[in-house]
C-alpha cells in the first residue's frame, strides 16, 4: 500500500527536477525603448509565451517568431537571426503541410493602448530556446500569413526580446 504514494512523490520530484523557472525579458523597439515584457513558462509539452505590450506598435496584426539568437542589438534586430528550425532547408508556415520552422508562431493583435496575448508552441522546449546562443522573439510589422516564404509576408522586424 505503501509503494504507491513512494512512487508517485519520486514522479513527481524527478518532474519538478527538469522544470525550468519563467523566463520574463523586456521587449525593445530598434532604439531600445522597452514596450513590454515576453515571459516564456515550460510546459509538459512546449512552452507557453505570454506577450505584453503597453505601446509602441502599430495598431493591428504583428507576425510572432522566434529567431536562432539571442541578439537583438542591431536596430533591425537582424542580429537576432533566422527562425529556430531543426536544421535542413526551412519552410515557413503553421499553416504550410511542409513547414520544418520551430519558431513559427500566432499573430499578435495590437489595439490603440497595447495588447496581450499568450500563445502555446509544442514545436521546440524551453531548454531548447535556452541553449549556448539563446533565442529572441521577434515582432513584426505585419501578420504573417502562415504560408508565403520566408517570413509569411511579416515584413520589417519592429521589436525583439532575448531569450536566456
Amino acid at each position: 500500500m505503501r509503494l504507491i504514494p513512494v512512487l508517485a512523490a519520486l514522479v513527481l520530484t524527478a518532474t519538478a527536477a527538469h522544470a525550468q523557472a519563467p523566463v520574463a525579458t523586456d521587449l525593445k523597439d530598434g532604439a531600445g525603448k522597452t514596450l513590454g515584457t515576453v515571459t516564456l513558462t515550460e510546459a509538459p509539452k512546449g512552452v507557453l509565451i505570454k506577450i505584453e505590450v503597453a505601446g509602441g506598435l502599430a495598431h493591428g496584426w504583428h507576425g510572432l517568431h522566434i529567431h536562432e539568437k539571442a541578439d537583438c542589438s542591431a536596430a533591425d534586430f537582424t542580429s537576432a537571426g533566422g527562425h529556430t528550425h531543426p536544421g535542413g532547408e526551412r519552410v515557413h508556415g503553421l499553416l504550410n503541410p511542409k513547414a520544418s520552422e520551430t519558431g513559427d508562431l500566432p499573430n499578435l493583435y495590437v489595439g490603440g493602448q497595447g495588447g496581450a496575448a499568450e500563445v502555446f508552441t509544442t514545436l521546440t522546449t524551453l531548454r531548447a530556446l535556452r541553449d549556448a546562443d539563446g533565442s529572441a522573439i521577434v515582432v513584426h510589422a505585419n501578420a504573417d500569413d502562415h504560408r508565403a516564404q520566408p517570413i509569411g509576408g511579416a515584413g520589417a522586424r519592429v521589436a525583439c526580446a532575448v531569450v536566456r
